[in-house]
């Protein structure tokens, strides 16, 4: 029997996500975990994860035998002299971190490596007097799939342009709205304002992957 939810009523989330925003999307009809620069979201419920992406990168990965997936949001912290990235091994392990994160909770509430299914979005070029940072995003998440072995099955990347992603764990679709008229710059004021936030910022330490 399908549980109803209302905007009274979301199905409880993990401990660790209680910081996230969630509400009930009368459109969608679904419950909805709203994401921001930095953070991350794994159901196992059939909700919506949703995030709007200038420069930053979402990876959206689930195990789809055991029905869990999530979300991540992040920006490389990249340093820029002239165009050329000063410190990108800093900015590996800011990457690392941030895919690390979301799949270890996958793995430790019952998702398998082998079955995970793996789609990214992002990496926009939105951000005036910088260097093509989304295009580093999109290398780094490539790459990174690349040696963990992680086949990507779809991907909207690139272009000059935000977009809105909602994904839908449960069942593994993407719904992705470009924005390519923007009336006013918060998009790109809030990846700047990120992007100065994190290139500050100390990198954790590494994190191993459950087996």
């Amino acid at each position: 029997m399908t549980v109803g939810y209302d905007r009274d009523n979301l199905p409880s989330c993990w401990q660790e996500f209680n910081h996230i925003n969630r509400y009930w999307d009368r459109k969608i009809g679904k419950p909805t975990a709203k994401l921001l620069p930095g953070e991350y979201y794994v159901t196992s419920h059939d909700e919506v994860i949703t995030t709007v992406l200038g420069s930053c990168i979402s990876a959206c990965i689930r195990d789809p035998i055991c029905g869990i997936g999530g979300m991540n949001h992040f920006m490389l912290p990249i340093q820029v002299d002239n165009a050329l990235s000063t410190d990108f091994g800093r900015a590996e392990r800011y990457g690392n971190y941030a895919m690390e994160q979301l799949i270890n909770d996958i793995l430790r509430n019952g998702g398998r490596r082998e079955n995970m299914e793996v789609k990214i979005f992002g990496g926009g070029r939105v951000m005036k007097g910088v260097t093509d940072v989304g295009a580093k995003n999109i290398e780094f998440v490539k790459h990174y799939c690349e040696l963990e072995g992680f086949q990507v099955l779809a991907e909207d990347v690139a272009g000059n342009y935000p977009r809105k992603v909602n994904y839908i764990p449960k069942t593994g679709k993407v719904f992705v709205k470009k924005l390519y008229s923007k009336h006013n710059d918060t998009i790109e004021t809030r990846d700047e304002n990120y992007f100065e936030k994190i290139s500050n910022r100390d990198v954790s330490g590494n994190v191993e992957l459950f087996d």
